[in-house]
């Protein structure tokens, strides 16, 4: 679903270049539900961007679906994004004037969706993540895990080939950060949606399925990854 091939990034300013990741490359399986971790500054914001088409790498390849997303224009990969690539935010990114089933649907108005499919879809997507009862309430009227809920019904009603959630539990505390994870397991597992989640939490890392850690822009060895866990339990213990 997602191959990532000796990507590495830097940013210019002026002349002076800031390598931000370097040669970094793996692959994502569809319907695989993984986790992207890192702490601040480790590269995986850019490297979100970059999967997600938003940036273009300095180097290497990024395929989604078997298509090299790097060697699109702008306006063939705006149409890419569209129709493969859908997001979770960690502040849900809801427009306030508009209802919770509106806020869902919208992804289908700029595919031109006739009304009658896009609210069958949308309220079939609330549903599916509890709170269908929430459909013509405004975001406003609602606490952030149920705002969360309409972000990801929202990311997934084109049905999209991968979905990128960038830190999704960041403003919710423990009780809701373990519902919307179990709604992500228990999505991935019905719907087969492949998702990348990236966070800075290795709680919520280790409710996937595997776990990419970023380090100063590179990717550690599972065996590193695994004694930076083990180094961190031991942390949280004392």
């Amino acid at each position: 679903m997602l191959r990532v091939e000796d990507v590495s990034h830097s940013f210019k300013n002026g002349s002076e270049i800031t390598p931000v990741l370097q040669h970094i490359s793996f692959q994502v399986k569809q319907g695989e539900m993984i986790a992207l971790l890192g702490s601040s500054g480790s590269g995986k914001s850019t490297l979100l961007n970059l999967m997600a088409g938003l940036m273009k790498p300095t180097e290497g390849a990024i395929h989604i679906a078997g298509h090299n997303i790097v060697e699109m224009g702008e306006n063939r990969l705006a149409e890419f994004r569209r129709a493969h690539i859908g997001f979770i935010f960690q502040a849900y990114e809801l427009i306030a004037n508009l209802t919770v089933r509106e806020n869902v649907e919208l992804p289908l108005v700029f595919q031109s969706v006739h009304p009658s499919i896009r609210k069958q879809k949308a309220l079939a997507l609330l549903a599916q993540v509890g709170i269908p009862e929430k459909a013509e309430q405004f975001p406003s009227q609602l606490s952030g895990g149920q705002q969360q809920r309409v972000s990801i019904a929202r990311s997934l009603i084109t049905e999209p080939s991968v979905i990128f959630a960038d830190e999704p539990t960041g403003n919710l505390d423990t009780r809701t950060e373990e519902e919307i994870i179990a709604i992500l397991k228990n999505l991935n597992k019905t719907m087969q949606t492949t998702f990348i989640i990236v966070t800075h939490e290795r709680e919520v890392a280790q409710q996937t399925q595997h776990i990419i850690t970023l380090r100063d822009g590179s990717l550690l060895t599972e065996k590193e990854t695994e004694a930076a866990g083990a180094v961190r339990g031991r942390e949280v213990k004392s």
